[in-house]
């Protein structure tokens, strides 16, 4: 299969899952297949939502959104002309994936089946209906995937590489058991915001979509906060109370219950306003409901501090602090180009 070809497939799922971008699904015309795929992938959306608590309808057509507005042929070939892609004898890339948010692993998939590899997924249980899918209807779009794709439940074996990502104790357990395969071994990661005190409603506004997005279940959700000392966080609530219905959902509900009676029982302080709460702390990763902050006196320090901390980074979100910094609403809007880990999978999957 010619690199053409795998580019006009992807587009063409692209296309297909334009259709599902927002919670008004609209059947399009001249969408490749559509009578035999639209039907039975608002299926697997339900499924999807009701298998995982997590997965609500509103972030898996986030998720969908995302992923149609960078399947564009444009968008391919910006990220694709960088590298120098030759056909050359496939290898069989396993992927193990985390189930954190909807189709959290399709980059690691898509850039596998677009070098000219051959994939073995292992999914994790908390995400299985959607990418299954996908990788049916990209099959039949370009019928030459169907001996390139392939899913399973049991130990990962024969493979020539492998992308795994966990949490740091399996990320120990994958570096161990996949030593002698070239491999892509991630772990945990947080994404921080440095606030200088001078952001607008909206930036703050924009903020709170890196925060809240998927129940900050994603490494590229900021959960912690520098801000300047005597840092007033008036405007940073008033900027974030439009998520305020957040506090229906069950699960996050129960999640912010919890933790504010841990800290209540261990007299922490704290501020919250009856669905979110911050706390100062040095640590990174936050609990669901919570946002730890740390102030900074000096920037030039506090730049020092998030390089020596860089392992545990994904993102910096911050308005002219950073030269690599992410712009404030941006975090769950990643680039086909914007790696994971600042590590070039398609760099690695030509190279094996």
């Amino acid at each position: 299969m010619q690199l053409q070809e795998r580019i006009d497939a992807f587009v063409n799922l692209g296309d297909f899952l334009r259709q599902f971008s927002n919670e008004d699904i609209c059947k399009a015309d001249n969408i490749k297949h559509n009578d035999l795929f639209f039907d039975g992938f608002k299926h697997q959306i339900k499924l999807a939502e009701e298998h995982n608590g997590w997965f609500t309808r509103d972030n898996i057509h986030f998720a969908l959104k995302s992923w149609s507005d960078a399947l564009t042929k444009k968008n391919l070939d910006t990220w694709l002309k960088h590298y120098t892609i030759e056909e050359v004898s496939p290898k069989l890339v396993a992927i193990i994936m985390a189930g954190n948010i909807p189709l959290v692993g399709f980059h690691d998939f898509l850039s596998v089946l677009i070098c000219g590899h051959d994939v073995l997924i292992k999914q994790s249980s908390n995400d299985k209906h959607l990418l299954p899918f996908l990788s049916k209807y990209l099959k039949y779009v370009e019928p030459q995937f169907n001996e390139k794709i392939r899913f399973t439940e049991k130990k990962v074996e024969g493979f020539d590489a492998v992308i795994a990502t966990g949490s740091n104790n399996t990320a120990r357990y994958f570096e161990y058991y996949f030593k002698n395969k070239p491999s892509i071994i991630r772990n945990n990661r947080n994404s921080v915001a440095v606030l200088t005190g001078d952001e607008s409603a909206d930036d703050l506004k924009n903020l709170s979509e890196d925060i809240f997005r998927y129940y900050g279940l994603g490494c590229r959700n900021v959960s912690k906060l520098f801000v300047p000392k005597g840092y007033n966080f008036n405007s940073f609530f008033e900027a974030i109370y439009h998520w305020h219905p957040i506090i229906e959902k069950a699960k996050y509900a129960n999640n912010y219950d919890y933790n504010k009676a841990v800290y209540l029982m261990s007299e922490f302080d704290m501020l919250e306003n009856g669905f979110f709460m911050i706390k100062e702390d040095e640590s990174f990763a936050s609990p669901i409901a919570t946002l730890f902050f740390e102030y900074y006196e000096d920037s030039n320090q506090l730049k020092e501090l998030l390089d020596e901390k860089k392992s545990q980074i994904q993102c910096i979100v911050s308005k002219g602090f950073s030269e690599n910094e992410i712009t404030f609403g941006a975090t769950q809007k990643p680039q086909l180009w914007d790696y994971a880990d600042e590590v070039d999978s398609v760099e690695f999957l030509l190279a094996i």
